[in-house]
């Protein structure tokens, strides 16, 4: 793995084609980095909201 990501690549490219990739109106952030928070939290039992102080910490 790489940095502070949960996915190896190889795993993040078998989900990639599952996640939405048009444009709302608001910028996209990188989806292996929100997918590395879902799984923090999960695997800790967190608050959803717990995962944005993690995610300022590890940019």
């Amino acid at each position: 793995m790489s940095g502070t990501f949960w996915l190896t690549e190889d795993q993040f490219n078998k989900i990639k084609p599952l996640l939405p990739n048009k444009p709302r109106g608001v910028p996209r952030v990188d989806d292996r980095k929100v997918l590395s928070g879902i799984i923090f939290c999960l695997q800790r039992g967190y608050r959803w909201s717990a995962a944005r102080q993690w995610i300022a910490r590890n940019p």
